[in-house]
């Protein structure tokens, strides 16, 4: 008889979804996190009982901790210690004007304090390894500041200041909406509360700001704006997504060129300023009762009922669905053609800052979307400020060093001023404001300067950090494929860095400063955290201190390059000329004469060609940048952009992190292999068994390809022999000085010979192809005869 009550040994558990969410703090609810960001400051409201713990996150970073209690007095009793100097780290930042020091001075003005009589706690200090802390408990109600004091480090010096984490364990455990809404970015005209799934109208002058903020995170919210100018004639021209995509070339607008918004008469109504997500959706309307009803939830309240409520007192007619820029929503189309969507990315505090571009009628919504991923499963709140058109918002994206690291929104370099008077063509990159081409010439002209003349690239946000300490050596031998123990001082070497699997975590050039000093240069903030997490681990008593805020460079690149910088760097006896440096090798100098700026300057460069790089504290950018454009100017010296720099990059076959290479690419597929002496370098190193196998069994391999058509290929492009796909395009361009399009390519080993005919995909990569043929990955210079000359 068939048993019908089987053992509960068969029986399948029932489990809860595991979902991990590296984005969104995992701290306790009772426990907040800051940073305070090296030669920065910060100040905290604090209670009695609250604990706080101070963390040197990188090491060897000076500390000063002070408190001023609700009176405006400096007491260190709130700190239950007393103070042991008279902060005069902290009085310096305060008298700068760095941003973060115009809060906290601020903060401390509205108490009358007296920032001339701060006492402070001095924390941590040189020796400090990563990680040190130092824990307080909270004794009066007050101000908790603190500061990370450093000075302007000089270029051959590696004194940096590095970032002071805050953490507050809170006693009173406060959970109420005013608690997690953000700080105000200055004083508001309006708050306004939109409740979950609910929306509100306001209206707003031309040249006001408007914020719209996710207070909780993962909360989407549609928002639509109308010309008050039309709607008092009757007219309801709602900003229109198809015109603003046709108009900007691209989904929605974001902070820089594309920015602006348009009704349906092309008028621009609102421009983007600010903006911490960067995913959003502009594709579909806000959601509407068809769509519930369609799910099987019949009434369910919706955002365009709700528009239509809070637009009908301005006599805007209700629509059976508004178009709207729909803020937060991670929405977007795949590659067939379905609209898809997930959870946002937004995270709690982030937000969206627009500037009127004339008398606005705007609603903003809290979507009630409960039935799918849409708003993380649970509509939360939204919150709208605007603000007064006198205040001054930078243009700016946020940029984070790791999935859970505080947002930092784009800086422009120290060189910006200079740049700034010859284009306003600015594209984000790692975290600042960067050129894409200038105006006056274009990139076509930009390109034949590098190649004929000369021309000066900032590119300030290559990573920094400073590698010090006993053992210095030995981590980097360890963490980078090239062999670190054969470098001298005053030499350069360029090397990769992987993960154990023989993925790439960055490429970038390592500088020898001493015996026991090193700066390694790359283009990723992960490669210092990665060097950091691995000194720890192997015990290695070495400093990773991040020094990008310390060291902006220019490149000077072209023919005539060492002909300019000969006539205003000044070098002592003990290093070399500009004209005795040699290839990857550098100098310490100064800007003239012996009083002059301090400068390194290091024989290397991105573009093929004979070239330098000058690194320089950015206080001294703009002397710096002066006296290399008015040495250049006899020699036609040229600033160049992005797009001219990509152009002659990839003549060369010089590789780009996302492009030629990533975390599932070795250094033998994306075209360095020279940057790995496995038989040369006998010690261990990270990665260095999975890259022997890779070696052996290599799959694909990076090439050039000259491409038998005058159309445009672009990366992510398909490359193939017959119906199958052998490879992939990671970065073209239109050559001038070859006269062709040209492109680098990932390609399967069984087809990579050169002389080998293939085909670029375009449109289903079936049907239209562009006829190529595989030559070797440099197209110009092969030998690197220009840059060694």
């Amino acid at each position: 008889m068939r048993d019908l009550h089987p053992p509960s040994a068969g029986i399948r558990p029932v489990s809860a979804s595991t979902v991990r969410y590296p984005g969104i703090s995992t701290l306790p609810h009772d426990t907040e996190r800051y940073r305070c960001k090296g030669n920065g400051t910060l100040v905290l409201r604090v209670e009695p009982g609250d604990r706080a713990t101070l963390r040197d996150c990188e090491g060897g970073q000076i500390c000063e901790l002070a408190f001023l209690d609700d009176k405006g007095r400096f007491q260190s009793e709130g700190l239950g210690t007393a103070f042991d100097c008279e902060a005069e780290g902290l009085k310096s930042i305060l008298s700068s004007g760095e941003d973060s020091a115009s809060r906290v001075r601020a903060a401390l003005q509205r108490r009358g304090a007296d920032i001339a009589s701060a006492g402070a706690l001095r924390l941590f200090g040189e020796a400090s390894p990563p990680g040190s802390q130092a824990e307080f408990t909270i004794a009066l109600k007050g101000l908790l500041i603190v500061c990370a004091p450093g000075t302007s480090m000089s270029p051959e010096a590696q004194d940096t200041a590095t970032p002071v984490e805050v953490r507050i364990r809170r006693a009173t455990i406060l959970r109420d909406y005013t608690s997690a809404l953000p700080e105000p970015l200055a004083d508001p005209i309006e708050d306004i509360r939109i409740r979950a799934a609910t929306a509100s109208a306001y209206f707003v002058r031309a040249g006001e700001f408007i914020q719209i903020i996710d207070v909780y995170g993962r909360q989407c919210t549609d928002f639509q704006a109308f010309s008050a100018r039309k709607v008092d004639k009757g007219m309801d021209l709602a900003l229109d997504s198809t015109v603003t995509r046709t108009l900007l070339g691209r989904s929605y607008p974001t902070p820089g060129l594309p920015s602006k918004a348009f009704d349906r008469d092309f008028e621009p109504l609102v421009e983007i300023v600010q903006d911490t997500v960067g995913r959003h959706d502009a594709f579909a309307t806000a959601c509407n009762s068809r769509y519930y009803d369609d799910m099987g939830y019949p009434g369910h309240v919706n955002c365009t009922d709700n528009f239509n409520a809070a637009l009908a007192p301005y006599g805007i007619a209700g629509r059976k669905g508004w178009e709207a820029l729909n803020y937060f929503y991670n929405t977007n189309i795949d590659h067939n053609n379905q609209l898809y969507l997930d959870e946002p990315w937004s995270r709690p505090g982030d937000y969206v800052l627009m500037r009127a571009l004339t008398d606005l009628v705007c609603v903003s919504s809290s979507c009630p979307d409960d039935i799918d991923a849409a708003n993380g499963w649970d509509p939360t709140d939204i919150h709208v400020r605007t603000f007064s058109g006198k205040e001054k918002f930078t243009r700016a994206v946020a940029y984070r060093m790791t999935p859970d690291a505080d947002p930092e929104l784009t800086r422009e370099t120290a060189f910006h001023p200079r740049l700034s008077a010859m284009t306003r063509d600015y594209t984000e990159y790692r975290g600042f404001w960067l050129p894409n081409r200038f105006s006056s010439e274009g990139p076509v002209e930009e390109y034949w300067a590098c190649r004929e003349r000369a021309v000066v690239i900032d590119l300030s946000p290559l990573r920094k950090f400073e590698v010090t300490g006993p053992d210095a050596e030995e981590l980097l031998q360890y963490c980078l494929t090239r062999d670190v123990r054969k470098l001298s001082t005053g030499q350069v070497v360029y090397s990769a860095m992987c993960y154990e699997h023989g993925g790439m975590i960055d490429d970038g050039t390592l500088f020898r400063l001493g015996d026991k000093n090193f700066r390694w240069i790359g283009g990723d903030d992960y490669s210092g955290i990665w060097l950091r997490e691995q000194a720890e681990k192997k015990g290695f008593k070495a400093w990773v201190r991040s020094s990008t805020d310390q060291m902006h460079n220019i490149a000077l690149q072209g023919p005539k390059s060492r002909d300019i910088l000969k006539e205003i760097i000044w070098t002592a006896p003990r290093q070399p000329t500009i004209g005795e440096l040699e290839w990857f090798r550098f100098t310490v100098g100064r800007i003239g004469t012996f009083e002059g700026v301090p400068v390194v300057v290091s024989r290397t460069g991105y573009t093929g060609e004979l070239g330098f790089e000058i690194f320089c504290h950015p206080k001294d950018a703009g002397t710096v940048f002066d006296a290399v454009w008015k040495a250049g100017e006899p020699y036609g010296l040229k600033p160049m952009g992005l797009e001219a720099l990509d152009m002659v990059r990839i003549e060369a076959g010089l590789i780009f992190a996302h492009h030629e290479f990533d975390d599932q690419t070795d250094p033998f597929e994306a075209g360095i292999g020279f940057s790995v002496p496995l038989k040369s370098k006998q010690d261990d190193f990270i990665g260095r068994e999975a890259l022997i196998r890779r070696k052996e069994n290599p799959r694909h391999l990076m090439v050039g390809l000259d491409i038998e058509a005058n159309e445009a290929v672009g990366h992510g492009d398909c490359i193939h022999i017959g119906r199958a796909q052998i490879g992939v395009i990671t970065s073209a361009t239109r050559s001038p000085i070859l006269g062709k399009t040209i492109a680098l390519a990932r390609v399967d080993v069984t087809h990579a010979a050169v002389g080998t005919k293939v085909e670029i995909g375009k449109l289903d990569g079936h049907q239209k192809r562009l006829p190529a043929v595989i030559v070797p990955l440099s197209h110009y210079d092969p030998q690197k005869t220009r840059p060694r000359s």
